[in-house]
């Protein structure tokens, strides 16, 4: 579980939310200055991509509510196909911002997820809600876990099995390849990996292409609905309380829209809460993204997991405890420096990158942390932390902190020079 603090006194939150001529602004007096003021957005319209996955919602429901308007924008969200197209429209300048995977961005920034790019992190848009698909075939040779896994994949031809992510330094691919090699399994050796867009893994698991995926929901349930997969393993399991998706643009569209990026993060941020504040406006935001121009799939498939009610597809129902979460009185929105790095620790861990990077300098980088915290102000109510860094243990027993990136990302057993 998290064991991150937060603390924020009357002082440092009467401080954050001083805005004009040292004057303490109701939230919603503020947003009226800031939209109709020297600090109004630099542009209105505001293009954001999102793949159809269930933790778009933020970035969906900052539209569909009208949170947008408070702030001076109307965002357009963008669905694509890929993680790919996100990546290629968003550094060519298509896309304003996009609902984006941690890793991805963090790998542009390093040059390896495709033509170096400075980038930004404005927030986080979820925690948790991610899992780990097998085929049913593999149930049907006594396969549940990661261990009756490594079991059959030694006792076959390397590479003989195939799995899926979603993008090459996808979070996916750091869950997928940290639960394969908890177990012993080689995600580079033992196994085949192959790249997948999420609204594809089922058909693609339906047409026996992989064995297994790790894909964001709601197609892991789907898999299960379709009687095609069922859940080994959910990745709040591997790490209860992860990052995933970020709010992403471009350093330099910072730098030329820095009212636009607030503006964009408030609205964000303001619909991030609005879906955590209840089990109603979760199931509102499940029938919202159930349709045709969202994610196009039967609102039971959504909303299930969505409120934490997780089957597995092997006879075991539970409320998770580590459901997927997209504020959490702002622990999940605020762009941790020691998220970042953790990310910058797997691409080190399997060869990425062939020199340790200056992990806390590169996370302070592209989490912006200043632009959060005017955000947090302009919504007003958020609390921000003290720090920066977080701390959590992970399912094999290891903490990560941010403390000592270079010996965390050197003290696995099974890594790849």
């Amino acid at each position: 579980m998290s064991k991150t603090r937060f603390t924020l006194s009357r002082r440092q939150f009467l401080l954050g939310s001083a805005v004009v001529g040292g004057s303490y602004l109701l939230p919603g007096l503020r947003n009226a200055v800031w939209a109709a003021g020297s600090d109004a957005p630099e542009k209105s319209n505001i293009r954001v991509g999102f793949i159809p996955l269930t933790d778009c919602a933020p970035v969906v429901m900052a539209s569909v509510k009208g949170f947008d308007k408070k702030y001076g924008l109307t965002l357009q969200p963008s669905k694509e196909a890929s993680w790919a197209a996100v990546r290629d429209k968003l550094t060519a300048g298509e896309l304003d911002a996009a609902h984006a995977l941690y890793g991805m961005i963090y790998g542009l920034q390093l040059g390896i997820a495709g033509p170096q790019h400075e980038m930004a992190n404005l927030m986080t848009l979820n925690n948790n809600g991610q899992a780990i698909t097998l085929a049913n075939q593999l149930k049907d040779q006594k396969v549940t876990d990661a261990a009756s896994l490594q079991k059959l994949i030694a006792s076959q031809a390397k590479g003989s099995f195939t799995f899926a992510h979603t993008f090459p330094t996808s979070t996916h691919a750091m869950w997928l390849y940290y639960w394969l090699a908890n177990a012993g399994i080689d995600p580079f050796e033992d196994v085949r990996t192959v790249v997948v867009p999420p609204p594809q893994m089922v058909m693609n698991m339906k047409m026996g292409n992989m064995s297994g995926f790790c894909v964001g929901e709601p197609w892991n349930q789907r898999a299960i609905s379709d009687n095609i997969g069922f859940t080994a393993a959910t990745t709040q399991q591997i790490w209860p309380d992860h990052p995933e998706k970020i709010l992403a643009t471009r350093a330099s569209w910072v730098h030329e829209n820095p009212n636009t990026a607030r503006a964009l993060t408030a609205a964000v941020l303001e619909a991030a809460r609005w879906i955590d504040a209840s089990d109603a406006n979760r199931k509102e935001t499940a029938q919202v993204l159930a349709g045709r121009a969202w994610i196009n799939t039967k609102v039971e498939t959504l909303e299930g997991r969505m409120l934490g009610q997780y089957e597995n597809g092997l006879g075991q129902r539970w409320q998770d405890a580590h459901g997927m979460r997209f504020f959490r009185e702002g622990e999940v929105s605020f762009p941790w420096i020691s998220d970042g790095m953790w990310f910058l620790t797997q691409m080190k861990r399997w060869g990425m990158v062939q020199t340790a990077p200056d992990y806390a300098a590169v996370a302070r980088q592209i989490n912006r942390i200043d632009i959060y915290k005017q955000a947090a102000s302009a919504v007003g109510g958020i609390s921000v932390p003290a720090g920066e860094m977080r701390s959590s243990t992970l399912f094999d027993g290891k903490v990560w902190d941010g403390s000592n990136p270079a010996a965390y990302a050197d003290s696995f057993a099974l890594k790849r020079s």
